[in-house]
């Protein structure tokens, strides 16, 4: 990998687009720390302090921003609401046809999805800034803090609307610059900023591990720490990579005077073939009761119920019905997103076929089989990994400051992997060698 990025920055082209993605990362950490109009920033700086370790409901979404949302700066909403906007309009092309008729249009259409992806994430940011400013005004983003009432003294409706401006464009400046990374940069914008995100909260992390720590200064459970995150990016790394091999035979086809087809390819079926997304789905499902529960001003039974049960990350029921979403989701987003019968019509149109399986239907079937035998696999795999945070709540005592767990582990892997990949892809262009060494 070093070696990688020593010959990309040899390469005068390559080195301009890395320099360009690294400018656009220190824009995008610079942001993270301008704070928005009308928020006293000492108390926030006071909250945050206090509020180390223990981000509660808002920790996830912190993570996606980088930190800045619990800081309530110009970047606080971060990459979410465009990677919210993302999944809901690929889950509403499976449902809506028009929708599904512009992703078969090739570039055409996929500029008009990219558009009304970008109309959402303006509105989520909206709705997403307003939620946040009502939380910060009414003290419920930091509890147990002294001045958290106080984060947002100017009650007035005008600061209120600044502050969701300023958000909002914030986000869009966001979505923005990852769109020039994926312009005139390297990897994908978007991902990217995801990466830089979580990345950023790793050494705070790692340093308040060992500062709670008991054992030689802490020195022992900070060591502890990094040699489990190795393992688990080996064993992420090892999972991410392994695939299913379909073998696809071409028939040879005469065409005039010219022969085509006759070759030999296979479909690559992935075992994690859902990526982070179902994750994110079962900690956001998980999410919403809780914050109704936080809301709510009713000393009721349910309220009660779900703060005992469905708030505390270690309680068996959380445990329970976290794994068990995340395995469900696993295998609904595999299903919308990837469709046997389509993949089997389009193989016996171009006149393809798996040896030892007839054409059409046997072939959906056949892949529908395949891929339902390697998603368990990956599920449980999701599950697991995503409950490394609650294990280490119990070992060590504070899940919120473990960063190799869950969401963070699965995007940052992916992430290194994709964008290591592309750099040796457009090496492997300019690397031509001859008969001779």
């Amino acid at each position: 990998m070093l070696t990688a990025f020593a010959r990309a920055f040899r390469t005068p082209d390559l080195r301009k687009k890395l320099l360009f993605t690294l400018a656009i990362i220190v824009v995008y950490r610079v942001g993270t720390h301008i704070p928005i109009p009308g928020v006293d920033y000492k108390n926030v700086q006071e909250c945050v302090d206090q509020a180390s370790g223990n981000q509660g409901l808002f920790g996830l979404v912190n993570m996606f921003s980088g930190g800045a949302l619990l800081q309530i700066t110009v970047f606080a909403l971060g990459i979410m609401p465009y990677i919210t906007a993302s999944i809901i309009l690929q889950l509403l092309t499976v449902v809506i046809p028009r929708l599904e008729a512009l992703k078969k249009e090739g570039q055409a259409g996929t500029a008009k999805i990219t558009q009304y992806t970008r109309y959402l994430t303006v509105a989520l940011a909206i709705l997403q800034g307003t939620g946040l400013v009502a939380t910060a005004r009414s003290g419920a983003l930091f509890s147990g803090c002294t001045v958290a009432s106080q984060i947002v003294p100017d009650r007035a409706i005008f600061t209120t609307i600044t502050m969701v401006i300023c958000m909002t464009a914030g986000t869009a400046v966001v979505m923005w610059l990852g769109e020039l990374i994926t312009d005139r940069g390297i990897g994908n914008g978007m991902s990217i900023l995801m990466f830089i995100s979580i990345a950023a909260t790793f050494p705070s992390a790692l340093w308040a591990i060992k500062k709670q720590g008991t054992l030689a200064g802490g020195w022992i459970e900070f060591g502890t720490v990094i040699l489990v995150g190795l393992v688990m990016v080996g064993l992420v790394v090892f999972v991410e990579q392994a695939q299913r091999r379909i073998p696809v035979q071409y028939a040879k086809r005469m065409i005039g005077r010219r022969s085509y087809g006759g070759t030999s390819t296979y479909i690559p079926l992935k075992v994690n073939q859902a990526g982070v997304i179902p994750v994110i789905f079962a900690s956001s499902l998980l999410y919403i009761p809780a914050l109704i529960a936080q809301f709510s001003k009713n000393d009721s039974g349910w309220k009660r119920w779900i703060e005992q049960n469905l708030v505390k990350g270690d309680h068996p029921i959380y445990i329970t019905l976290y794994f068990l979403l995340i395995v469900f989701f696993a295998f609904f987003y595999v299903a919308i997103s990837f469709n046997p019968e389509e993949v089997a019509d389009n193989m016996k149109k171009y006149g393809g076929f798996i040896p030892g399986i007839r054409a059409g239907r046997p072939t959906a079937e056949y892949l529908s089989y395949v891929l339902n035998r390697i998603t368990w696999p990956g599920s449980l795999y999701l599950g697991l990994i995503a409950l490394v945070p609650t294990m280490a709540l119990v070992g060590f005592g504070a899940s919120q400051n473990f960063p190799f767990g869950g969401t963070s582990i699965l995007i940052i892997v992916g992430v290194g992997l994709e964008t290591v990949k592309q750099i040796e892809s457009q090496l492997q262009q300019r690397n031509y060698e001859g008969f001779l060494r």
